[in-house]
């Protein structure tokens, strides 16, 4: 009988989240839908994923550039001389005067969307506007906690 350690396997690349379905809208997360029963049962009107905003435009590249495609594959070669497509960010919920954005665990480019969006809603001055970025179910809980006392005021 062998005694040796187990052996297990790790998991490659980022963590996926389950998508869940509830009340006919199509979650990208379980966090997603806890936030969205919390303000429901609070009775705080939000719009899931109900804008998008554009973070930066799109544009035209005249130049070379010799790389592979975005996701590492494919040969590597001239993948210049072409349009660059914009950078679009939808926040999870948008609601009068708040924005809510779940995030368990952020992907590689969540860090930079989200300052590029914070600068966006400062340079066009779209506030007053108060967003929110719960982890956890905790967090989601102070989130609905903080916008109810924000409402009686």
């Amino acid at each position: 009988m062998f005694m040796g350690k187990k052996s297990f396997k790790r998991k490659k690349g980022p963590v996926q989240s389950k998508k869940i379905s509830y009340d006919g809208i199509n979650f990208a997360s379980g966090l997603e839908r806890y936030m969205y029963m919390a303000l429901r049962k609070a009775k705080i009107t939000a719009l899931y994923e109900g804008q998008t905003f554009e973070l930066s435009e799109s544009f035209d590249f005249p130049f070379e550039s010799y790389e592979r495609c975005g996701n590492g594959k494919g040969d590597y070669k001239n993948r210049g001389n072409k349009k660059i497509l914009n950078i679009k960010y939808t926040p999870d919920f948008v609601g009068k005067g708040f924005i809510i954005e779940t995030k368990g665990r952020a992907n590689e480019s969540f860090p930079l969307r989200w300052k590029l969006f914070k600068k966006l809603i400062t340079e066009r001055r779209l506030g007053p506007l108060t967003l929110y970025k719960p982890q956890n179910h905790k967090e989601c809980d102070e989130t609905v906690r903080l916008i109810l006392s924000k409402l009686k005021d």
